[in-house]
């Protein structure tokens, strides 16, 4: 698949007032993209499309160009301290992800030209903390390698941690662009982080992103180029087949990636859950999808914002960990399981 390249992008006004949003209304005048104008992002409506699956989908393909009015950033965990906000929404077209509910009526993608202003409020979390370390999440609200081959903010975030003693970028992504990114001068405080699945969850799942033989294919790359990988596997979804289908992923994996790098790899588990919230939204926005959302199947656990989850019962979700941890030892013996959940 190709990178991204929206449809149609909106300018906030001071946007342009920024290197970064002057360097981006010239690049899209020269693809040609429809650009247009808006006061807020908060103001992007009529968009193109004769019904609501449209404009949704016609939505996914907008770019609005902005700034990050809040600096102070959102905690993180389990990932790490604190998010970075650089982007908000994603290309993607994942059936299951939490932006469908987060992101409401607003799904188009959002990116912020005042990069330096948003690093400038990492170094005083930083500050803040030391002498300890300090984690930072590029990925919370977006797949931020989706559109950094447009804005390179996330290779200047990269170098800006690669200088500090105290910080750690982290980021996840399900695309394979990633080639721009691998001379960045990390000096090994970036953790690059792909999500990966079995074969079943992307095909069905997952449209838009990258496939899994891409994905594999760019972690390679990355090891290679020094950074410290990570993987998370999520959402872990049964289905017909599912442990061979994740052992194939685990197999696929190892064929891969190089040996000198397996002392440093990391794994996030995070079992497939959903809301009663997403859970409408998600039928209204894929109405032919096959994911399984029947609340009846599952045990309902309470969530820290009032708003539970539903989740696989006991027996099932002791399956998974116990299936999918036998497969990182098999395979990655050396690797370290940050959580499950």
């Amino acid at each position: 698949m190709k990178p991204f390249i929206p449809q149609l992008v909106y300018f906030e006004p001071k946007a342009l007032e920024y290197p970064l949003g002057a360097e981006l209304k010239e690049k899209f005048e020269k693809m040609d993209v429809e650009i247009r104008y808006t006061t807020s992002h908060n103001q992007v409506r009529n968009l193109p499309g004769e019904n609501d699956f449209q404009r949704y989908r016609i939505a996914k393909s907008t770019l609005v160009v902005g700034i990050r009015k809040t600096l102070k950033f959102d905690t993180s965990k389990p990932s790490a301290e604190y998010a970075i906000p650089f982007a908000t929404g994603c290309m993607g077209h994942c059936h299951y992800c939490y932006l469908q509910t987060t992101m409401g009526t607003k799904p188009y993608i959002r990116t912020y030209v005042n990069v330096d202003e948003i690093l400038e409020a990492a170094d005083q979390y930083m500050e803040e903390r030391a002498p300890e370390i300090t984690r930072f999440e590029a990925s919370c609200t977006s797949d931020i390698v989706g559109i950094d081959h447009l804005t390179h903010s996330l290779k200047r975030a990269i170098e800006h941690f690669g200088k500090t003693d105290l910080g750690r970028l982290r980021f996840v992504t399900k695309f394979h662009h990633v080639d721009h990114l691998l001379d960045a001068k990390h000096n090994g405080r970036t953790r690059f982080r792909f999500s990966v699945n079995a074969d079943y969850v992307i095909k069905n799942f997952e449209p838009g992103t990258s496939p899994l033989a891409k994905r594999i294919e760019a972690a390679g790359k990355v090891a290679r180029a020094g950074y410290p990988l990570g993987f998370i596997v999520a959402p872990i979804y049964l289905h017909e087949g599912w442990e061979e289908g994740y052992y194939h992923l685990f197999e696929r994996l190892d064929a891969e990636l190089p040996m000198d790098v397996r002392n440093d790899i990391t794994f996030e588990f995070i079992q497939h859950r959903f809301t009663k919230p997403a859970k409408k939204v998600i039928e209204k926005n894929y109405p032919m999808t096959k994911l399984e959302l029947d609340e009846t199947a599952r045990r309902y656990k309470w969530g820290k914002y009032g708003i539970g989850k539903y989740i696989y019962q006991k027996e099932e979700e002791e399956d998974i960990k116990q299936h999918l941890h036998s497969y990182m030892e098999k395979f990655f013996p050396k690797a370290k399981l940050e959580y499950f959940t």
